[in-house]
């Protein structure tokens, strides 16, 4: 396991960071939730500012740009609602793009009755605890438990652990006050940008792939990319042991290093 360690500023440091993209195409690879929208109680609610989606809409002039998430892909490409960038839902099990480019695991199709009985069982097993909330994505299925008070967390957990128990083609997967249940296959998030680089024609050694990402789940992207690519982890409520190469704050951090990347271009947001 890696040490905490401290984690150097990319906007501190930008002098640096404007140095490893010399001379380099970069590929814009970005998390939603927590990256691109602040993390909020109701997960229905982490909507893009106004300043954000400008943002966006420049960096996709300039740049090749992916939002890679956790969420369903119907429900990330209604949040971000841009047609000029790529979108990898369900941890990158569902991938789509603009110029019709489309990937769904084939693997992961074999496995949707076993996350419908997952899903059906842990319906049943979280009925009893207040605030345990499902959400379904094609892919996979969300515990989330932010509103389910302290001391019965660990009730949540062991509800998950008997149904996978039960489903050993299925495993368990973290991120912020949620467990993700989802086809046991080495595909994840990092194979997911590993693809979309592929697909794109941007395998060679002129690209810099640039990920940022503020969750666990991220952490498979940036391992996927170090020593290959810049990973950006958005530091959050905790601090944790990352691959990322540099950090940011927040989402306004985030926004404001994308806008230096547009800057770079010779372009502007408005």
């Amino acid at each position: 396991m890696r040490p905490i360690r401290e984690v150097p500023s990319a906007l501190a440091r930008w002098d640096e960071v404007s140095r490893r993209l010399e001379g380099r195409r970069v590929a814009l690879f970005l998390d939603y939730d927590g990256t691109l929208s602040p993390i909020v109680p109701n997960p229905e609610d982490a909507r893009l500012s106004e300043d954000m989606v400008s943002t966006l809409v420049a960096l996709a002039r300039h740049y090749p740009v992916a939002i890679v998430s956790g969420r369903d892909l119907p429900v990330l490409e209604e949040f971000v609602g841009l047609t000029g960038v790529y979108y990898a839902g369900s941890h990158g099990f569902d991938i789509h793009g603009p110029g019709g480019q489309a990937f769904q695991l084939e693997e992961g199709r074999a496995l949707l009755p076993e996350l419908d009985a997952a899903e059906r069982e842990l319906a049943s097993g979280l009925a009893a605890i207040p605030g345990a909330k499902l959400e379904r994505k094609r892919f996979s299925v969300a515990v989330h438990w932010r509103h389910v008070e302290e001391a019965r967390y660990a009730e949540v957990e062991r509800e998950v652990d008997a149904v996978l128990a039960r489903h050993p083609r299925l495993r368990k997967g973290g991120g912020k006050k949620v467990f993700e249940v989802q086809p046991d296959l080495d595909w994840h998030k990092g194979r997911a940008v590993q693809w979309l680089l592929r697909a794109l024609g941007l395998e060679s050694r002129d690209v810099l792939p640039v990920y940022a990402g503020d969750d666990l789940t991220d952490e498979d992207a940036f391992g996927m990319l170090e020593g290959r690519g810049l990973g950006l982890v958005v530091r959050g409520e905790v601090e944790r042991p990352t691959a990322a190469d540099y950090a940011l704050e927040d989402v306004e951090e985030v926004r404001q290093f994308l806008e230096r990347l547009i800057t770079r271009a010779g372009g502007a947001t408005r």
